[in-house]
């Protein structure tokens, strides 16, 4: 192992680990339809974005940004932040009709410290729920690993202390209260969201894919906001996905070389220190194992 660098996150730590999988990306369609089932944030990502032509441009541009402060300098890191920061001190309107429980002339703002720490919990829940299906099981101790390094990016974002769950548990029991609050609730603009994420314009040789990607997606939503979006589901499809996760969790990932598994910018980080992370995986995912 190298010697630290000057960045918020190490090779050595979960936070590390866990984003470098590119299986991450699977969840990436529940991330934002967890987000936009928050009558707010969906109001602001229907205003101020071009999600019907680029459905998917909002995730890649927080993920290149998650990346951008997971694996560069602090100094990287700070500047990637700061122009997330400025982005969203620029997403802000009024409700011009009612949305779920909030009636029409509600103020919204992307840098509203409730939203803010919402999208990031989406992020937080979505990747340890699909590491632990997809890539390997996560024990205790790394999953409350992970959630304290994490707390990190959300006050880099502008997230204040004061409203981020100080521990892994009262992270559980904040995500159980707003699933079953009054706030998160599905609207129609969500559900126009979800149309143009789910379906987006493809070439028909990319659209097969696209159907098992969104397929995963419905399938790793909450029950009761996947019945809210209008999604059809039953123990045929349950089981499909059930069947796919644990093929690709015991057959496939170990497999995959790290070369592919791993994202460009865990790999570029790592042979910028000369981290070898692959010998640090556990034995159960590693090629020949």
């Amino acid at each position: 192992m190298t010697d630290r660098h000057d960045g918020y996150f190490q090779p050595d730590g979960t936070a590390w680990r866990i984003g470098r999988e590119l299986a991450l990306m699977l969840g990436g369609g529940r991330a934002l339809l967890l987000q936009v089932a928050h009558p707010l944030v969906a109001a602001g990502v229907s205003a101020h974005s071009d999600y019907r032509e680029g459905p998917w441009r909002r995730l890649e541009q927080t993920m290149s940004t998650v990346w951008a402060i997971v694996y560069g300098t602090r100094a990287q890191a700070d500047s990637a932040a700061a122009r997330v920061r400025l982005m969203h001190g620029r997403v802000r309107g009024v409700l011009p009709q009612p949305l779920g429980p909030f009636p029409a002339g509600t103020e919204y703002a992307a840098d509203d410290p409730d939203l803010l720490l919402w999208v990031h919990a989406t992020l937080v829940d979505t990747a340890l729920l699909v590491y632990s299906s997809w890539v390997r099981p996560l024990d205790d101790l790394e999953q409350r690993s992970y959630y304290e390094e994490m707390k990190t990016m959300a006050r880099l974002f502008g997230t204040p202390d004061e409203v981020i769950p100080p521990t892994l548990d009262d992270f559980r029991a904040y995500m159980r209260s707003q699933l079953a609050g009054e706030e998160i609730v599905v609207t129609d603009v969500a559900r126009e969201i979800a149309r143009h994420v789910l379906h987006p314009r493809l070439p028909p040789a990319l659209r097969p894919a696209m159907e098992a990607a969104s397929l995963l997606t419905v399938g790793l939503l909450p029950p009761d906001l996947r019945a809210q979006y209008g999604f059809g589901w039953g123990p045929g499809r349950s089981a499909l996905v059930a069947v796919s996760r644990a093929w690709t969790r015991r057959v496939a990932m170990p497999l995959v070389p790290d070369l592919l598994r791993a994202i460009a910018a865990a790999r570029r980080a790592e042979g910028r220190l000369g981290v070898d992370l692959s010998r640090l995986l556990p034995a159960d995912i590693l090629p020949g194992r």
